[in-house]
């Protein structure tokens, strides 16, 4: 499941325990993106809170579905299958339609949205593959095209934080060795009403 040392959600005592019955599943399963922080549970809880409050928050006013397409496409270019997996799935959940999700993928390796995504949600996709491939490249006049395609400023930043959250997210998954296995692929938080709400469903 991963190149580290994780304790077993059935080994956990508290603190750790009482954080892993506020994500897990149905099931009680915890995901392996989140048993990778056991060692040091306060780095669950850190990330959780990124997790929920850029991705779940009922602030967000783009659609949930586009922030998870951002959130697949970050994955994609980062080459992190665990994430596109999961991240999938719940965009297909979301969407209520598979075969779209899955254009969606096909049209990320090729960067070309043309009939999947209209004109305004494709330039944000530039700035993602831009902010995720060459950070450091990134300029003013990037933005000011996001806001001639009809963004407007919450909305860019809520495009840059969930591309930011991916990238954390990746590099963790990558740099740890985080693998699906034994995972329940797709669930995620509900309730964007309640943000201390982190049960996955």
């Amino acid at each position: 499941m991963s190149w580290i040392r994780i304790v077993d959600p059935a080994d956990a005592v508290a603190p750790l325990a009482e954080i892993y019955a506020r994500v897990a599943g149905p099931d009680g399963h915890v995901d392996n993106v989140l048993t990778v922080h056991s060692l040091r549970p306060h780095t669950l809880v850190g990330h959780m809170t990124l997790y929920k409050n850029v991705l779940h928050h009922r602030g967000n006013t783009l659609p949930k579905w586009y922030l998870e397409c951002i959130g697949v496409y970050v994955s994609h270019l980062n080459q992190c299958g665990y994430c596109v997996a999961h991240h999938l799935a719940g965009l297909a959940r979301l969407l209520d339609d598979g075969a779209r999700a899955n254009a969606l993928l096909t049209a990320m390796s090729a960067h070309r949205f043309e009939g999947l995504l209209d004109a305004k949600c494709a330039a944000g996709m530039i700035y993602v593959r831009r902010l995720t491939e060459a950070p450091a490249l990134v300029a003013e006049h990037d933005i000011a095209a996001l806001g001639a395609a009809g963004f407007d400023d919450g909305e860019i930043l809520e495009i840059n934080q969930v591309a930011a959250y991916f990238a954390y997210a990746n590099r963790t998954v990558l740099g740890l060795g985080v693998t699906t296995d034994g995972d329940v692929i797709g669930l995620s938080p509900g309730d964007n009403a309640d943000e201390g709400n982190w049960s996955h469903g």
